[in-house]
C-alpha cells in the first residue's frame, strides 16, 4: 500500500476514492451559509472565552472536517465498508456529505453550554439541516441524510458508541485536532490546564496510508505531556469507534533531553 499523504485540506479537484460530485456541490454552500458560519463563531464563546478550553470554533471545525474527509478517503482506499448511507438506501455519494456535515455541525451545542454539548447540538443541527438540505434532496432523502448526520454528531461524544462507520470517522477526526495551535488562545490567556499544556506539546499530526492497516496517524510531540492528548483523549475516541482495527496511531516524543516517553503506539 502506498505511504503517500492524502492531500489535506480537502481539494475538490483531487482524485478521491469515492464519488465527490455531491460533496463538491454542498461544501461551497456550507461555507457561504450565514447561519452555519455564525454558529461556528458563536460556539467558541462558552468554550474558550468563558471556560478557557481549547478552540471549538471555525478553525477547529475546518480542521476536523478536513481530517474527517482525509480519514474517510484513506479508509475507502483501504477497502473499509461504510454502512450509514447504505443502510438508509442512500447513495455512496451521500457518505462524504454525511461526514462533512456532521464534522461541520458537531460542536454547535456549545452555544448553549460546553458541558454535555453533544446533546444540545442535536436539536440545533436538526433545525439547520431541515433548511439547508432542502436545496439538495427530496423529503425522503433529506430525512435519511439528516438522521445519519445527527447520529454522527451525537457519537463524537465518547459515551455514545457509533453504529456507523461514518460516525466513527467523526469521532476519531474530532480527536485528531490536537496540534498546539488549537490551544493558542487559552494559553495566551494564562491557562495552564492539562488540555492546554498537552496540546501545546503536539507539534504535528499527519495521516497517510498504512502498510498493515488502511490508515497510519503519525503524531510528533515535543514534550512528554503530549501523552495526555494521545493516551487519554485520542485513545478514548478510537475505542469503540468501529475503526480500531483500521487505524494505527504512532506518537513520537522528539525532545532529545526528555526521554521519559519516546514512542507510543495505539
Amino acid at each position: 500500500m502506498s505511504t503517500e499523504h492524502v492531500r489535506e485540506p480537502y481539494d475538490p479537484d483531487a482524485d478521491h476514492a469515492y464519488p465527490d460530485d455531491r460533496l463538491n456541490e454542498i461544501l461551497p454552500a456550507v461555507r457561504e451559509d450565514a447561519e452555519i458560519q455564525t454558529y461556528l463563531r458563536a460556539q467558541n464563546v462558552n468554550a474558550v472565552t468563558r471556560k478557557g478550553y481549547n478552540d471549538h470554533g471555525a478553525k477547529h471545525i475546518e480542521i476536523v472536517r478536513n481530517r474527517a474527509l482525509t480519514l474517510y478517503d484513506l479508509l475507502k482506499r483501504g477497502g473499509v465498508a461504510f454502512n450509514g448511507a447504505s443502510d438508509q438506501g442512500l447513495d455512496e455519494a451521500d457518505e462524504p456529505v454525511i461526514v462533512a456535515l456532521a464534522a461541520t455541525l458537531h460542536d454547535i451545542g456549545h452555544v448553549v453550554h460546553r458541558d454535555e454539548h453533544a446533546y444540545y447540538s442535536i436539536p440545533l443541527a436538526a433545525d439547520v439541516l431541515d433548511r439547508f438540505l432542502a436545496d439538495f434532496y427530496d423529503t425522503s432523502e433529506r430525512v435519511r441524510v439528516k438522521g445519519e448526520v445527527l447520529h454522527a454528531i451525537l457519537c463524537h461524544h465518547t459515551p455514545e458508541d457509533p453504529l456507523t462507520t461514518e460516525a466513527g470517522v467523526i469521532r476519531v477526526a474530532d480527536a485528531l485536532d490536537m496540534e498546539r495551535g488549537r490551544s493558542r488562545m487559552p494559553y495566551q490567556k494564562g491557562s495552564r490546564g492539562i488540555d492546554t499544556l498537552s496540546s501545546q506539546a503536539i507539534k504535528r499530526v499527519s495521516l497517510r496510508a498504512g502498510e498493515d492497516r488502511p490508515v497510519l496517524v503519525e503524531i510528533e510531540m515535543e514534550g512528554a505531556v503530549g501523552v495526555y492528548q494521545v493516551d487519554n483523549l485520542l485513545k478514548a475516541k478510537l475505542a469503540d469507534s468501529r475503526l480500531e482495527d483500521d487505524v494505527r496511531i504512532v506518537a513520537v516524543n522528539a525532545t532529545e533531553d526528555e526521554a521519559l516517553v519516546e514512542r507510543i503506539e495505539l
